[in-house]
């Protein structure tokens, strides 16, 4: 009866992640470890990418680690606008840390921030915490799972609004990721965001509990969405 009744209230996007199993899925990694092995071999020659591509697929073979979920789309054009953003972000974050460094020293305020994400894809997830961690002045120091949530340690974050700036800031990221490489139930909650334009930032469980009519969730999505629009 419990198992029904909690598969009956699971999101319906974790259908198409756990279905995403054989090996086949993996070809993004497998071309990472072929190009791992020639990067060692220093050799991009035919044949040392044949014998990359059979060391990669019996790895993955013969290591049953928990196999990463690939969405399946690609949009190269927001790729790029993604990686010239990160880019520029990358420089300018770099500047503002310099300053503050010589400016304030030591009187700097630092705060440990939670940021909820929309999506639970492990590779948003992390390419989110990734992004952020590569970007001076955070750091991820815990991630919540079952929530999404990422923890990160913010320099100079000293108020209120700081922090929601800095939440603001990781949620356009994550948005600009789902966009590049997300699956099709993450792009339409950014796209559902563009299109009604309030501010409110829309997640699938916070969706899920207002569909199964739960006063719970209802209360968890009022609560969620006053903080988005802050």
């Amino acid at each position: 009866m419990s198992d029904t009744t909690e598969s009956s209230a699971a999101p319906r996007y974790r259908h198409t992640i756990e279905d995403q199993i054989s090996l086949w899925s993996q070809w993004p990694t497998v071309i990472g470890l072929t190009l791992l092995w020639c990067a060692l071999w220093q050799d991009f020659r035919p044949g040392t990418l044949l014998i990359g591509l059979v060391v990669a697929l019996f790895v993955l073979w013969a290591f049953r680690l928990p196999r990463v979920p690939f969405p399946g789309r690609i949009n190269l054009w927001y790729t790029v606008v993604f990686t010239v953003v990160f880019l520029w972000k990358i420089v300018l974050a770099s500047i503002d840390v310099a300053r503050d460094a010589i400016v304030k020293g030591p009187n700097i305020i630092n705060s440990v921030v939670a940021v909820r994400l929309r999506s639970h894809d492990d590779l948003i997830v992390t390419a989110v915490g990734h992004a952020l961690a590569l970007i001076p002045g955070s750091l991820v120091i815990d991630v919540d799972r079952p929530s999404s949530t990422l923890y990160l340690h913010v320099l100079d974050a000293e108020n209120q609004e700081q922090v929601d700036a800095f939440r603001q800031e990781s949620l356009s990221i994550e948005a600009r990721i789902i966009r590049a490489i997300g699956s099709r139930e993450d792009y339409a909650l950014v796209r559902a965001e563009d299109q009604a334009g309030d501010g409110v930032i829309r997640r699938h469980l916070e969706n899920t509990a207002s569909d199964t009519g739960s006063d719970a969730g209802a209360d968890a999505v009022s609560e969620a969405e006053k903080g988005d629009r802050a």
